[in-house]
């Protein structure tokens, strides 16, 4: 089943916008500015949604809850409710502190592994949607608190690396979508000295429309 429903994770308001916590929300933002869309905000869903038309089959979302990252699995019920799309069919974007910063994984099962927002997801959507984990870690100093770690921004070098990896991470997200979870976990998870995937197996039509 191909992803018709994509949603980045994060925390409203910009005290959090620059924060690790909020990496699922500067990639959606930046796939939506890369294929030219506009976001509309959804009482009824609690997110802001951009609609991503298709030449041929459904129109996609992209979605940005608005409720708080502990509440994000409440958006995406009323997402998938409105919409009528089911797990299978969702991909959620989101930081993973078990992931080295610049590196990608993808999932469709497992623990939320301390997540909040993602045991949100798991617990009002179930299992079987994909998972798109952008990595933030190691946590450091190794004392500091989990929450004001995911809650502090990236150092000066940290940004940098970040940065740098986005158009690996639009690339990556793109093959999620346009050719599923199996091919992207088969490009995608395999560990690489610079953890680019093989730019040639990544989709290029992703483009403004």
């Amino acid at each position: 089943m191909s992803i018709s429903l994509v949603a980045g994770l994060g925390n409203p308001g910009r005290e959090y916008a620059d924060t690790r916590h909020n990496a699922g929300f500067v990639v959606i933002d930046a796939l939506a500015a890369r294929l030219g869309l506009a976001w509309k905000r959804s009482l009824r869903c609690h997110a802001w949604i951009a609609r991503w038309p298709q030449a041929a089959g459904p129109v996609r979302l992209l979605a940005k809850p608005t409720t708080f990252m502990n509440e994000s699995g409440r958006a995406l019920r009323a997402l998938a409710d409105y919409y009528q799309v089911p797990p299978a069919a969702t991909a959620v974007v989101y930081d993973d502190l078990t992931i080295d910063l610049g590196r990608i994984k993808v999932s469709v099962r497992g623990s939320a592994g301390g997540h909040n927002g993602l045991a949100s997801v798991h617990a009002h959507l179930g299992d079987g949607f994909a998972r798109y984990r952008l990595g933030i870690g190691p946590k450091h100093p190794a004392a500091m608190d989990l929450k004001d770690f995911v809650l502090g921004k990236f150092t000066p070098d940290e940004q940098t690396i970040f940065n740098d990896h986005l158009t690996t991470y639009l690339d990556g997200l793109g093959l999620l979508i346009e050719q599923g979870p199996a091919r992207a976990m088969n490009q995608l998870n395999r560990r690489t000295d610079q953890n680019d995937p093989d730019q040639s197996q990544l989709p290029r039509d992703l483009h403004p429309r």
